[in-house]
């Protein structure tokens, strides 16, 4: 049950009551204020105080209430700006622990919130697309349902090699990028195709999938774009699982959506054209999320999980040119 301190009109009527010999329960009945409150003033009336040396004791010690402000030490804010310049978020400075902070993560939160460090690359909030929001880009009119995938790899929410693919695209249409994420070390890898059609699509994801051993990637969920018709094609070469969301659904590959929305947010935004765009840049951008700490890997960051899985079948050079 909440507590309402006393008003210094009440506490001058009090003052007022007493001094014309009211009880302290009449006063209370008068307030309608609990009895042993009045008893409380009075007893301070008796002992010289008045309502106003009253009031102004309780203001001083209303003061002294609430949380106290932190001031973390100078060393301290300077490498949170350093984390904070490479993205790692104010949950991975903490959690990761490579510097003790003296502070909780809920507190260093306000921290940013208040404006006391820079909070531009903190995650995203809010919708992308608006309640009714209808989807006019192309469709594929065959593809295998990822309900296909939930009955033949059961395990997948905990097994090494299940892919989220997408495409994210440049100015003015004009170009694309292909981000490939893998589950379980939610590592990012982004490649450059020549350009947006299915064919140089398929012609990019070979290259890649070349260079690696067969088997190490089970399969791929693709959203429902045009831009992967040739699915077959790839899924035969590769001997690789591929299945497609429903329309209109990315929460069934959102880790791909978000690790898309980093990306943008790290260096390949909406409004650059990839097209003069290296593929040593786009890696980098990668490359840089990649050796960010995940709260969802404990911790680690993805390329460290990563290699925990693939450091024993892929040589390490051929591998620091693909991720």
């Amino acid at each position: 049950m909440s507590y309402t301190h006393l008003t210094s009109t009440e506490l001058v009527f009090i003052e007022e009551y007493h001094s014309l010999g009211h009880t302290g329960r009449k006063i209370a009945k008068n307030l309608k204020r609990g009895h042993e409150t009045i008893y409380r003033v009075i007893r301070q009336l008796l002992d010289g105080f008045t309502a106003l040396d009253i009031y102004l004791t309780y203001k001083e010690n209303k003061s002294n209430c609430g949380r106290t402000n932190i001031e973390l030490p100078s060393s301290e804010i300077d490498y949170i700006n350093e984390k904070t310049r490479q993205d790692w978020t104010p949950d991975v400075i903490v959690g990761r622990n490579e510097k003790p902070i003296s502070c909780s993560r809920s507190t260093l939160y306000r921290l940013f919130k208040s404006g006391v460090f820079n909070q531009e690359n903190l995650p995203m909030k809010g919708k992308r697309k608006p309640n009714g929001h209808q989807e006019k880009r192309g469709k594929q009119a065959f593809r295998r349902s990822i309900l296909d995938r939930d009955s033949e790899h059961p395990n997948y929410q905990k097994e090494f090699g299940h892919l989220e693919g997408d495409t994210i695209v440049g100015r003015h249409h004009k170009s694309a990028i292909i981000t490939l994420v893998e589950r379980v070390s939610k590592c990012i890898i982004a490649i450059k195709p020549a350009g947006r059609k299915a064919g140089n699509i398929e012609e990019a994801i070979n290259h890649w999938f070349d260079q690696l051993p067969k088997h190490l990637f089970k399969l791929i969920i693709f959203d429902c774009g045009k831009e992967f018709s040739n699915w077959k094609n790839i899924s035969n070469h590769h001997d690789i699982d591929i299945y497609f969301a429903d329309p209109g659904t990315p929460s069934q590959r959102a880790l791909d959506e978000h690790s898309n929305g980093l990306l943008r947010q790290n260096g390949l935004p909406k409004e650059m054209d990839f097209r003069p765009v290296a593929q040593d840049y786009i890696s980098s951008v990668a490359l840089r999320r990649n050796h960010i700490p995940r709260k969802s890997l404990n911790y680690q960051t993805p390329i460290e999980c990563f290699m925990e899985h693939v450091a024993e079948h892929v040589d390490q050079d051929i591998l620091s040119r693909l991720i």
